[in-house]
């Protein structure tokens, strides 16, 4: 091996070991990595940006924006929250994600897939108060298991199957790895669900006891005809926001519940009184079937997606003092609507309308964005700050919202777009309908998630180019001898080893072709072997950076590099068992 080579396996080295450390963050320990082989003249400019060409990234790139559509329109929330509800426990919580997970990937491109669900995921487990480090690290591992079922649910198979028809061979199919890849997937799942909960960490972080953030009081009401009308309270999951309790439920006709229980089936015209934090305003701002209460929202200028919400609290020397939001006219003054009141932890008694205002009092407003530009300077209120994310949302065009994502499904289920196009063309649908704000898709894209995959693309070719990949593998494949069996197990072995420093995709290219070779030396089937090829190319689970799924929920998650070794190890031997066995059954040597 050169001393290219040597310098680009100590590299990697190195850096999965500030990995598995866990004192830094990914991408930096990553673009340090493709730094020092850059600089040293291991790899090239072109070779070492590749990865950020790399379709796949962009593609995940772009589907933060489709997410961010789904997200702010309250779609994918609410069809999440009506497959996962909320569960009483871990192994609950991930029994339920389970299904929808692997049959999402089996027919939509898994790491597509973990993109748009990570930030819903990672709202849901805020309100159902699930540590996220206990569902994340499993929605990769079932996205790759759904993955290897069909032909289509991750590029690798594609890439493996476009190698085998270039050599003159049929086409495996749509389903023709499902044979071994279903029982594999079922088999993971089972593996999940029965010890994965106790083997994952529980990185939850409690709220500081000194921490005392606002308790605003927020009205909202139940859309007639919406998603929430004729259901019981207990149902809606609105009991259960973190941070956040339901005070009353005014019936349209006039009758007021004090602290309503979860039976009370909710109807449109009610109005529902919270008292919580901010995280928890937010929240139920964004579910689904409700609106907030407040007068003249229907009358700020602009769409929704070009609003934003703003905190502000008021001054001593503020003209709202004593008086009520009719008394002052609040919109007429301001050009914005208050959404909730924050009074020294009070609840207040009285609806938001009637409250006077007092010196100290916060407001949780709805304004168009320029809003704390126009009133930095003034007098009114002793600050002003406007609340970052996705702002008020946009549920009329959830509909839009949902047609987008299904046309998108649809055109790469049946081939007729590319995965990267569709993604594409549903990310501008999104911001040409109003799904979402050009705000809002700027700040929706994980670029330190992007930057790490794409050195991790990097360091991968650099193993590739420098020849450490090729010598690793010739040399375990030369252990196999003349038996078949043992050679398929070296085969998926040795793939299964390369995909967890390279690429899946890079790992497939550089065994595929031995591997048909020695199918073809020891005169079997090459069709068990090209299948070992699929499934241990994307079978990674040992490293985070062995799959762009795993990378994505790394850092979210607050996993260590320990973490996938703990967890996916006994997984990775279970599907190396499993499909060397089963694959000579199905397909026969």
């Amino acid at each position: 091996m050169s001393a290219d080579g040597w310098l680009a396996a100590a590299t990697v080295v190195v850096v999965f070991s500030l990995l598995a450390s866990g004192r830094w963050p990914a991408y930096i320990v990553l673009l340090g990595g493709l730094t020092l082989l850059l600089v040293a003249g291991v790899v090239s400019p072109a070779a070492a940006l590749s990865g950020f060409s790399n379709p796949g990234l962009v593609t995940v790139a772009v589907l933060f924006i489709v997410a961010a559509g789904l997200r702010q329109t309250g779609t994918l929330a609410y069809f999440l929250r009506r497959a996962l509800g909320r569960p009483r426990s871990v192994r609950r919580a991930q029994a339920r994600m389970a299904g929808p997970v692997v049959v999402g990937s089996a027919f939509l491109n898994n790491t597509p897939l973990v993109t748009m669900l990570l930030p819903v995921i990672q709202d849901w487990c805020r309100i159902a108060r699930v540590p996220p480090s206990k569902v994340l690290l499993p929605l990769s591992y079932l996205a790759i298991l759904g993955g290897i079922t069909t032909l289509v649910g991750t590029s690798t198979n594609l890439v493996v199957d476009g190698l085998l028809v270039a050599r003159g061979q049929p086409s495996l199919g749509m389903f023709g790895v499902t044979a071994v890849g279903l029982p594999c997937a079922v088999a993971g799942m089972l593996y999940l669900l029965l010890f994965g909960h106790r083997l994952l960490p529980d990185r939850s972080t409690p709220v500081p006891e000194t921490d005392t953030p606002r308790e605003y009081t927020l009205e909202v009401g139940v859309r007639a005809a919406g998603q929430l009308d004729g259901k019981p309270a207990e149902v809606t999951g609105l009991l259960h926001v973190p941070g956040l309790n339901l005070l009353e439920l005014r019936r349209r006709d006039g009758a007021v519940i004090d602290e309503p229980g979860g039976d009370r089936v909710l109807t449109g015209g009610d109005q529902l009184v919270f008292s919580g934090v901010l995280d928890g305003i937010l929240d139920v701002l964004r579910t689904p079937g409700l609106s907030a209460a407040a007068a003249q929202l229907d009358k700020l200028d602009g769409h929704a997606a070009d609003r934003c919400y703003v905190e502000a609290v008021v001054s001593r020397t503020s003209p709202l003092l004593a008086r009520t939001v009719k008394e002052v006219r609040f919109f007429q003054m301001y050009q914005a609507v208050v959404l909730a009141v924050a009074r020294n932890g009070q609840r207040l008694r009285v609806p938001l309308d009637e409250v006077d205002f007092r010196p100290g009092d916060a407001l949780f407003l709805e304004a168009n964005r320029d809003f704390v530009e126009k009133r930095r300077n003034s007098g009114d209120f002793a600050l002003l700050s406007r609340i970052d994310g996705e702002g008020p949302a946009t549920s009329a065009q959830a509909p839009i919202a949902a047609l987008i994502l299904a046309l998108m499904v649809v055109s790469v289920g049946f081939g007729w777009l590319p995965m990267l196009t569709a993604a594409a063309l549903a990310a501008a649908a999104m911001l040409i309908t109003r799904c979402c704000s050009e705000e809002t898709a700027r700040t929706s894209v994980d670029w330190s998630l992007v930057l790490a995959i794409g050195a991790a693309f990097g360091l991968g070719r650099a193993l590739e180019d420098t020849g450490v990949a090729s010598t690793i593998s010739g040399a375990l494949l030369a252990c196999a001898g003349d038996d078949a069996l043992l050679a398929l197990a070296v085969v998926y072995g040795t793939t299964s080893l390369l995909t967890e420093f390279v690429t899946n995709n890079a790992a497939a290219v550089i065994v595929f072709p031995i591997a048909f070779g020695t199918a073809q030396q020891l005169g079997v089937s090459h069709v068990p072997f090209v299948v070992a090829v699929m499934i241990a190319a994307s079978a990674s689970f040992v490293t985070p950076i062995g799959y762009q799924t795993n990378l994505m929920v790394y850092g979210p998650g607050g996993y260590r590099f320990s973490d996938f070794v703990r967890v996916g190890v006994p997984l990775a031997v279970m599907l190396w068992v499993i499909t060397v066995l089963l694959a000579p059954q199905v397909y026969g040597f």
